[in-house]
């Protein structure tokens, strides 16, 4: 029994390293963000100057360390193998619900994360021992350190709404102070501007570092014999003025001498303080609990007291943790940031809902987002009068965009943000961080750094009538995912500790065997899912300014819509065939798959007419009427989908055989319909489609012939209205769809070849 404790502290050391990988995936990017979205230097060097940051402040994290050993529950109250139970439960269901949001590509807080682990478990632990010596369950107090979790739990929210408020201030002051043509501003108001945000930036880098080596404690009569901490916390006043005229004459001098852009120097500090910050305060979050088990287990190991009688009240002293192993996490973590390819996922989730301009919307709007705006509008709208007109003019003439000139198809290349916003976003979130770790509180890094950018974009206009829906119903999914955080966190390493408890070494070999499954499962459903996105299913924007142009780049999105159509189709019908629930599902899914796909290049149109060369006008009619038929096939799919799975999964009657036979007959003249024509596109063979064209009337008989079929079987010998209901809609949208389809058909036939007039064709055909 005396090895579970080592073969724990193993599991431990290893889940660290794991817990490392995947709380890095979600928390590094927060400190890539700002210098990726403004594209104000290479990628490479972001990397090399935050992995930089991170070695540094992993070094410098010993003191936080105690968050994990009694900043959530007191020590004293648990023994040895309690304490190790707690320990594993934690790790354990911290690795997978991190990972489970990385999956899903959305941030969360590592820090709510590890703390409402710590407490589910801890409170679960005490609930146990209360229940075995049949005490009282307000006793549960007694083992939790009341006052540290509520100023820590409290900080954390605290931290969202301090965060979104500075930021939106301080952008908001800021580009007042720089507009948007802050490049062609004097050199002192650049000047200025580098003093402020670099002396804020230096300080909290000194500040976060000295207070975590040994020479924090060291006294020099230069500085009035008071220690080096001391003083830069007494004295901060006077170091960040001396800071701030030390780097406004060095940005200056950068500026109107070496021509250096002071707002790339700025993002370079800020990602590297941030990283530091990052670091320093959520290294805790990774590898706090299994130090804490190791520096427990030795110290029991040389008691010689049995682990059920050992008290752990020596976790309520100061132990330094060693800096190699410090070190060894900072290696981790680097390596993760540059391999990490969920990182990148979900650093696409805050881009892109504090992007300038239009973006891909991820996020749905819903009533509380669309309330929230309209409050907004009016709240704006009644206050626009108080200031007075020439106030308002002056405003208005900041914040207005410069036009930026751009050769063809460029406009997908600009940055998400500029770099004014990218500084203000970096340094905002890192003196936060760095205040919140100068004082052990565990700020979150992923709530201050996404409410900060949120706050920016709100402050910088980025939000506007085209976009605010779609990006306050993002904010709000982002937020009400790190509620599910903490609550889900406390549920579930409650419930494995008491699984624990229970099944003591058993139930941890069980829980470690099915942690590793779902680990291996989410990377391989994350894998799948990246391929998707790039397979050949994705529907591509035209970008061509001619007529000829878009015919053929846009054959390739005709062929794969025809090709999932014959199959979306053939799904349906084989599904109320064999009555398949799950085929019907996963075929429905498909179906508003390709209709949200269309609706994408639909919002593409805009920018697809901006492109458009004065002679080429005609191209724009064109490609409007193949997305109109596109649509139309579309929704047509859709409906059949929708309507197939909702007859079986409310489990009416199943359609009868002539039905099924009848609908495979049609399915079996639109897949061959589908097929040529699919072929034709393929091979840019569009003389091929006359060929389809004549079968069009052929195609149209059948379905009407089925429908007057099924007229007189009603009459005589149907006795299910819900058959009957449905299989009149697959009819009927079944002669939907092909009409679409035809006169997509024909559009292309008379483009390609002018030499065929579309008159004798429909002659032909009819």
């Amino acid at each position: 029994m005396d090895n579970i404790y080592l073969l724990i502290v193993i599991a431990l050391a290893a889940l660290a390293v794991a817990d490392l990988v995947v709380g890095v995936s979600n928390d590094a990017v927060n400190f890539l963000n700002s210098a990726i979205g403004s594209k104000a230097i290479s990628f490479r060097t972001i990397m090399i100057v935050a992995s930089l940051g991170i070695i540094c402040g992993t070094v410098f994290s010993s003191g936080l360390m105690e968050v994990a050993r009694k900043g959530i529950f007191n020590p004293g109250e648990f023994y040895f193998e309690e304490i190790m139970f707690i320990f594993m439960a934690v790790m354990i269901t911290d690795i997978l619900l991190l990972d489970f949001f990385n999956t899903l590509g959305m941030p969360t807080s590592t820090t709510v994360s590890i703390v409402f682990n710590l407490l589910g478990a801890a409170v679960a632990m005490a609930l146990i021992k209360i229940a075995a010596n049949n005490g009282s369950i307000t006793e549960v107090v007694n083992y939790i350190n009341n006052e540290k979790a509520i100023q820590i739990i409290s900080g954390i929210l605290l931290s969202v709404v301090v965060a979104f408020t500075v930021g939106a201030l301080v952008q908001y002051l800021s580009r007042l102070l720089l507009s948007y043509d802050y490049q062609k501003k004097a050199t002192w108001i650049g000047a200025l501007f580098g003093g402020v945000a670099l002396s804020a930036m230096t300080y909290f880098i000194l500040l976060k570092g000295i207070k975590g080596t040994p020479y924090a404690d060291v006294s020099f009569d230069i500085i009035g014999g008071v220690t080096i901490k001391d003083f830069l916390e007494q004295k901060w006043v006077s170091v960040v003025s001396a800071n701030f005229v030390l780097w406004s004459i060095i940005s200056y001098l950068l500026m109107n001498f070496a021509k250096t852009n002071i707002y790339k120097l700025i993002i370079g500090v800020g990602t590297f303080a941030l990283a530091l910050a990052f670091a320093g305060n959520d290294l805790v979050n990774f590898i706090g609990v299994p130090i804490a088990a190791w520096q427990s287990y030795a110290e029991w190991e040389t008691s010689g007291i049995p682990a059920t009688e050992f008290s752990m009240e020596i976790l309520s002293e100061k132990v330094a943790t060693p800096t190699l192993l410090l070190f060894l996490s900072g290696i981790v973590m680097v390596a993760t940031l540059w391999l990490s390819k969920k990182a990148r996922y979900v650093a696409e989730t805050e881009i892109n809902l504090s992007r300038e301009g239009e973006a891909k919307e991820r996020f749905q709007p819903n009533y509380l987002s669309r309330s929230i705006v309209r409050f907004s509008i009016g709240l704006s709208d009644a206050t626009s009068n108080l200031l007075p007109e020439s106030w308002q003019k002056g405003i208005e003439h900041r914040f207005k965009k410069p036009i930026i000139p751009l050769t063809k198809n460029k406009f997908h290349e600009l940055p998400a943000f500029d770099m004014v916003r990218a500084a203000v976003n970096l340094m905002v979130a890192g003196i936060l961080i760095s205040i919140a770790t100068s004082y052990k509180l565990p700020l979150s890094t992923t709530y201050v750094t996404f409410m900060v950018a949120m706050g920016t974009s709100l402050a910088d206009r980025a939000w506007g009538a085209e976009s605010a829906v779609y990006r306050v119903a993002g904010v709000l999914n982002v937020i009400g995912g790190w509620f599910g955080t903490a609550i889900i966190a406390f549920i579930a390493s409650g419930v494995v500790l008491a699984l624990i408890s229970f099944g003591k070494g058993a139930a941890i070999a069980i829980l470690l065997f099915a942690a590793v499954l779902l680990l291996a499962r989410n990377y391989i459903s994350h894998k799948k899912k990246s391929k998707e996105i790039k397979a050949e299913y994705t529907l591509n924007k035209a970008e061509s300014s001619s007529i000829q142009g878009v015919i053929e780049e846009s054959a390739n999105n005709i062929s794969n819509v025809l090709k999932r159509t014959n199959k979306i189709y053939t799904n349906s019908i084989n599904g109320l065939a064999v009555q398949d629930l799950n085929l019907l599902k996963k075929n429905k899914k498909q179906g508003a798959k390709l209709t949200n796909e269309i609706d994408e290049l639909r919002d593409n149109i805009f920018f697809f007419i901006k492109n458009l060369d004065e002679n080429s006008i005609g191209a724009s009619n064109f490609y409007i009427t193949v997305l109109g038929h596109l649509t139309d096939i579309a929704q047509s799919l859709e409906y059949i989908g929708k309507v197939s799975h909702k007859h079986v999964n409310n489990n009416h009657k199943k359609l009868k055989y002539n039905q099924i036979k009848e609908l495979k007959q049609i399915d079996s003249k639109l897949d061959e319909v589908l097929g040529l024509t699919q072929t034709a596109f393929e091979k840019r063979s569009f003389e091929e489609i006359g060929k389809v064209l004549l079968k069009k009337q052929e195609l149209f008989d059948l379905v009407s012939e089925k429908i007057q079929r099924q007229v007189e079987r009603t009459r005589t010998e149907e006795s299910s209205p819900k058959n009957t209901t449905l299989y009149f809609s697959l009819l009927l949208e079944t002669k939907d769809l092909m009409t679409a389809t035809m006169e997509l058909l024909e559009q292309y036939y008379s483009e390609h070849d002018s030499s065929v007039e579309p008159a004798k064709i429909v002659e032909t055909t009819n």
